[in-house]
């Protein structure tokens, strides 16, 4: 994992001030970005599921890094988890908001659990829509603030084999690119990130194959260099590859692609 530039960390603490609060953050993208934070020096608010993974990440950085690290295990499918975090954050500083959790599917649309679908939409939509607003809130009214929504390569097009999946994180871009617009009156950056394939869990989580995919070490020092700078981000080569490719074709065109990107992914599915 290469280490945050002293230059940006710099740039970041003084336009961000306070701890930086991360979902999803014992996995994949989240877990990428909390470790580089960590070892720049920033405080981190840290939340996922599993509580033992978050205080065992807590302890290692704590010592490593001298920072403060606090922990709140929560599953951001359940409403009440939801709750349950903005309540715990609520008497602390917090600078920037990175919601990293999330989870894809994948398969033909005919054969998947319905119940993992809608489980899929309160993570990646519900909770993300919560947050981004009570957080939004509170960011205007101390003057300042950073938030980091995660969308995907596949958001800017219909995707066989991922429908679903592909429309959440439709919803996030969407979202995402307004709020940078409505938000920047009140002093808030909101950077959405479009990674194509990367290596992490997720692949596994999905039931796909994703070979080819970006390191996750790749990552973190072009999300965080873009907060503040950009309303959306492409980390990784393959995923800067994949997108401008696609930009050259009709919406249709795009679809057919991706059809034939994912099929390729969740072919074993079929065999």
């Amino acid at each position: 994992m290469k280490n945050l530039n002293p230059k940006e960390a710099k740039r970041l603490k003084q336009k961000y001030p306070g701890s930086v609060l991360i979902t999803g953050a014992t996995s994949g993208l989240g877990l990428a970005l909390s470790e580089t934070l960590a070892n720049a020096g920033f405080d981190l608010i840290l939340c996922a599921r599993g509580e033992n993974r978050l205080n065992q990440l807590a302890s290692e950085w704590k010592k490593s890094s001298g920072i403060s690290v606090e922990v709140f295990a929560a599953d951001l499918s359940q409403s009440d988890g939801v709750v349950d975090l903005i309540d715990f954050i609520e008497d602390k500083e917090v600078g920037i908001l990175i919601a990293a959790a999330g989870f894809g599917t994948s398969g033909n649309f005919l054969d998947i659990s319905l119940d993992d679908e809608i489980n899929m939409l309160k993570v990646n939509i519900d909770a993300v829509l919560i947050l981004c607003h009570e957080i939004s809130k509170r960011f205007k009214s101390q003057g300042f603030g950073g938030i980091v929504l995660f969308s995907s390569l596949v958001a800017f097009q219909g995707t066989p084999y991922a429908a679903n999946y592909a429309a959440t994180k439709a919803y996030v871009q969407n979202l995402g690119e307004a709020l940078s617009v409505e938000l920047r009156a009140h002093n808030i950056d909101v950077l959405t990130v479009a990674p194509g394939p990367v290596a992490t869990g997720f692949g596994k989580r999905a039931n796909m194959k994703m070979d080819g995919a970006t390191h996750v070490s790749k990552t973190p020092l072009p999300i965080l260099s873009a907060l503040g700078r950009s309303s959306t981000v492409v980390p990784g080569i393959t995923g800067k590859f994949l997108t401008y490719s696609l930009r050259l074709l009709p919406r249709k065109g795009k679809v057919m692609v991706l059809k034939a990107v994912m099929g390729g992914m969740t072919k074993h599915q079929r065999n």
